[in-house]
């Protein structure tokens, strides 16, 4: 059986059609998970569960994916192109960590702050797959946020910032369904 040959644009509209929102839930999940933490318990634990929660987050949303139907491993579907391009984004947050690791290192407390804003910056491609200003909004807002928040509040740095990108990410998802329901209608 031969494969049908997709255009990049039919693959493109193919793409913007998914709900899009397993990955995004399983970051809020990841970094209300950071949050609880700051709050409950001392950062020499916090920065561990930071860093394994939001290392998990593909793999959470691989899971997520089967409840939302998205499911990112359904072999059935035809190749997308765009599928692939937005791995890649996710190897590419997983990267950041080469960035992120140095500076912890040297201040434990700037973990919110580069893994924040870091893996933040997988949404800006996002906007242009989907056509959509979502992704350019929630990198921006949450890199602003992160930075702005990482000066008040010194002492707070891991509650503050991941409850932070927790709002953005309820914002982006609601956003996203609301996206979802305007191209069905």
């Amino acid at each position: 059986m031969t494969e049908l040959k997709r255009t990049l644009e039919e693959q493109k509209e193919d793409f913007k059609r998914k709900k899009l929102l397993a990955s995004p839930i399983a970051g809020l999940i990841a970094w209300l998970t950071v949050a609880l933490s700051g709050i409950f318990f001392p950062d020499h634990i916090t920065v561990w569960v930071l860093f394994i929660a939001t290392g998990s987050i593909v793999y959470l949303a691989m899971g997520i994916s089967k409840w939302t139907g998205e499911n990112y491993l359904d072999k059935s579907k035809p190749k997308n192109t765009f599928d692939n391009l937005f791995f890649l984004t996710v190897v590419q947050a997983l990267l950041v960590y080469s960035i992120a690791i140095p500076f912890f290192l040297v201040d434990y407390t700037s973990l919110p702050l580069t893994v924040g804003i870091l893996t933040g910056l997988m949404w800006v491609p996002l906007t242009w797959i989907i056509d959509h200003w979502i992704g350019l909004f929630h990198s921006i807002m949450r890199t602003i946020l992160i930075v702005i928040l990482w000066y008040l509040f010194p002492s707070e740095r891991f509650i503050t910032i991941p409850l932070t990108i927790v709002v953005i990410y309820i914002i982006s998802i609601l956003v996203l369904k609301e996206r979802k329901i305007q191209a069905e209608v």
